[in-house]
Order: structure tokens, then sequence, then C-alpha cells
């Protein structure tokens, strides 16, 4: 009569196998009679992505995979593998994540940060990490992880960098040769970062004035407050960049010097008016001397249509780290920290541009060994965003970039 379907999701669970790589070698049998030499001829063989170990591309791809975009600590990875019936210890692991971070992850990494240097408009932010093992320094010392990325313009680079400390030395290191806007939130080091026009962050300033309501009594949070006003300012501002979500920068700009700047120049005056009248250390207070004394970076985002009015899109950037973080809570040493520095920066920006991280980690693991490294067109190929990246590599998931 007919026929019902019935369809339901079926898990295949993962297997492990091994792949042999057999080379042949050639000699000339009549040659080894008569002649006095015997030509030999060897065919050729993929290099090892880790010679003198069994970690293949596939292997790694899959632990860093596991460990920095899913948070999954070598730990409980090695209980995994365990229960695979394959014994592999969560130090060896940690050699081989150090290794091809270092070996190969290192030279891709570079590449990115010269196209990084060479926009525009860059955004900044930073976070602490926990080192067990550097020299001169407590066990429980912070350091920091910073984190620079591009704009809504131009190719989708995130790029971690490990430092011992905040000084504001390091933005200044890394950004070398980079001039243009860069982004930040109203810390101070980024002051020393030279030949650039600092823009400032309207998120930080609507969280204070948020930060400062909640403060509040429960009773008073609804009626008329100074922390009221300085919210509704930042929520009027940031409706007119919902208004202007899909324009073109050109249109972008206009609108902002027609609609924003009068909501600015208004909310610049009510700012000074209140100073006198708030006590320099209430939560408003602060609310008010944080936007005063950050105005001019504030501001800013008028100048170019292709600026923001907020450094979300760094903040949003460096989570999946501070997400990682909480599960492996520290790192060993400077140059795992480093290493994990190397991961997060291919990772996010492999995932910011369409791509499925742990594919793309096991390609350039695949290729990279197998390439000429000094050759630019190998990084032509294999940078995230290149139209010669295989079709498979590409993720069903959305972007983040226009978020």
């Amino acid at each position: 009569m007919s026929t019902e379907v019935r369809r339901e999701l079926h898990i295949i669970p993962a297997q492990v196998t091994v792949r042999e790589h057999v080379q042949y070698v050639y000699a000339c049998r009549t040659c080894e009679r008569d002649a006095l030499t015997t030509p030999v001829v060897t065919a050729p063989m993929p290099r090892s992505v880790y010679p003198g170990s069994f970690a293949s591309p596939s292997v790694l791809g899959h632990i860093l995979h596991q460990k920095y975009t899913l948070g999954l600590p070598l730990y409980r990875q090695e209980q995994e593998w365990a229960r695979l019936r394959v014994p592999i210890s969560r130090q060896t692991m940690a050699n081989w994540v150090v290794y091809a971070a270092h070996e190969w992850l290192h030279p891709l990494y570079q590449e990115l940060r010269r196209h990084l240097l060479l926009q525009d408009i860059l955004q900044a932010d930073e976070t602490t990490v926990q080192v067990l093992h550097e020299d001169g320094r407590a066990p429980d010392a912070k350091s920091y992880m910073w984190l620079y990325r591009t704009g809504r313009e131009g190719p989708a680079i995130v790029l971690y960098d490990y430092q011992k400390t905040r000084a504001g030395s390091h933005p200044k290191t890394f950004l070398a040769g980079f001039e243009g806007y860069l982004q930040v939130d109203g810390y101070a080091g980024y002051h020393d970062v030279e030949q650039v026009t600092l823009i400032g962050c309207f998120a930080h300033a609507r969280r204070k004035f948020d930060e400062a309501l909640k403060a509040l009594p429960a009773g008073q949070r609804a009626g008329p407050s100074v922390a009221r006003t300085g919210l509704d300012f930042c929520h009027r501002l940031y409706a007119v960049e919902q208004d202007l979500r899909e324009s073109s920068p050109e249109e972008r700009w206009r609108a902002r010097r027609a609609r924003s700047a009068p909501i600015l120049s208004e909310f610049h005056t009510w700012l000074q008016s209140e100073l006198p009248q708030v006590l320099p250390q209430s939560a408003v207070g602060k609310a008010v001397t944080y936007c005063l004394n950050q105005w001019a970076q504030l501001e800013g985002y008028l100048l170019d249509g292709r600026l923001e009015i907020d450094n979300n899109r760094s903040e949003r950037a460096i989570k999946p780290f501070v997400i990682g973080r909480n599960n492996w809570l520290f790192s060993n040493t400077p140059r795992g920290a480093k290493a994990s520095a190397l991961v997060y920066s291919i990772i996010e920006t492999a995932k910011e541009n369409g791509l499925n991280p742990q594919a793309y980690l096991q390609y350039v693991f695949e290729e990279l060994p197998n390439r000429d490294l000094k050759d630019s067109a190998t990084w032509e190929a294999l940078l995230p965003w290149s139209s010669q990246l295989p079709e498979h590599l590409k993720s069903p998931m959305p972007t983040r970039q226009g978020q």
C-alpha cells in the first residue's frame, strides 16, 4: 500500500587505525653484476609531520582541535585515548602540541601577522594566563595573553601573543610597522603604540553606567537617576548603529555625522555638568570620569565609516581562550604558553574564515612538511581565506566576521 520512513541520527564511534608508508628502493641488477657501480633509486615518500614519532597530521589535528576548539584538557584526552585502546600519555601529547605549534604553525602565524600589519583598522584586547614554571617568577604570578585582530574590513585575522606582563611595550613591539586605527578599551598601555589613531569602546562606557545602575538600591533602579541617563545616551547611540548595520562605510560615515554627532555633543555636555555633582569613587562617578577621560577616543568612531562603535569584536575573539583557560587552568612553561597562542591564532582565524578548524589543521600538517616554506606561493595557497583551499575544509557553520 505505502511506506513510512522514520529518520534518526546515528553516531559512528571514533576509530583508530595504523597507516603504513612503504618506501621501495630499486637497484639495477644487471649493473650490480656487470658494471663498476650500481645505481640505486628510492621512491619518494611524504615527509613525516613529526619525525621519529607515530603522530600523523590527522592525530595532531584531532588533539589540537579537542584542546583548543573544544576546551578538552590533555588529561581527559589521555583517558579517551585509553578507551580506544591506544595508550598515549598527556606528556607525549603535550610534546606533540608544542612541536607542531613551533615547527609548523609558527611560520603560518608569521605570515598572518604580516597581513595583519598591512590593514588600516585593528582591534586589541588582553587577558590573564597562569604559567607555572617561568624563570624568576612565582607560579601564581599573572602573565598575559594579548589579542590582535582585524576589523570588519579585509581578511579576518585573529592573533594571540603570550607575554609575561601587561606592559605597553608589548603591543608597541607587536604592532611595529602598523599605521592606522587601533580600537581598544581604556587601558593606558596602548598609548605606547606609535603611528596609530586610538579609537575607544562604547561597550565599556555603557557597561560602567549599567554597573552604576545595578549598584543602586532595588527600589531606585526603575526611576530617574544619573546612571539611567548615562545608559540612555549609550542606548541612543547604539540604536543608530543598529539602523546602519547593513550600510556601506560611506553611508555609515554620513549617517553618523548627521545622527550620532548631535547625541555625542549632548552626552558630552551632560557629562561635564554631572562631574562636579557625583562622588568620584562612586560607581556612577567612575562611569562619568571614564567617559570624560576617554572622550577623544570614544567619539573617534565618527572618523571612518569602517570603524565600529565598540571593541566587542576583539572581546568575542578572546572569549574562546578564556573558556579554554577555565578548563586547562594553566600552562606549564612559557614555551607551552606560546604554543597555545600559536594554535589559538590558527584555529580562531580559520573559524572566522568559514573553515572547519580540525580539517584545516590536518591539511596544514599534511602540506607544510612537503612544501617549500620559502616560496610565497606556499603561503598564498594555505592562508585561511585562500581560494586554493579544498572545498572539504569549509564549515557549514556561519562565520563570525559579520557579527
